[in-house]
């Protein structure tokens, strides 16, 4: 990780600092940026595994609204099949009711 610049200023004018706090700080700048760019990196990686799981949640979802549907589905053709003329004026008189309202 970064290493804290050395602030005193008479301590690296002891150790003839001149040039080695700028080299120092060139040195935690390439660093600073190894680990940005390590940051980015494991930022996309976290992405990218947080956007498969979402889309595996989301086709598990759709996989079970498609079955649901179906059972759905399936129970009003047998409810239609076994109770035909029931089925016809429930259909007639939504369609009366949708007829009216679509009017006003």
């Amino acid at each position: 990780m970064v290493k804290a610049v050395d602030t005193n200023v008479p301590h690296a004018a002891q150790t003839g600092a001149g040039n080695t706090s700028t080299e120092d700080l060139q040195r935690q700048v390439e660093m600073l940026k190894s680990d940005i760019s390590k940051l980015t990196e494991s930022l996309g990686d976290y992405g990218r595994t947080k956007g498969r799981e979402a889309q595996a949640e989301a086709r598990r979802r759709a996989d079970e609204l498609r079955s649901e549907a179906q059972a759905k589905y399936d129970d009003v053709e047998s409810y239609v099949r076994e109770n035909p003329a029931q089925a016809l004026g429930i259909a007639a008189g939504i369609g009366l009711l949708i007829g009216m309202l679509s009017r006003r």
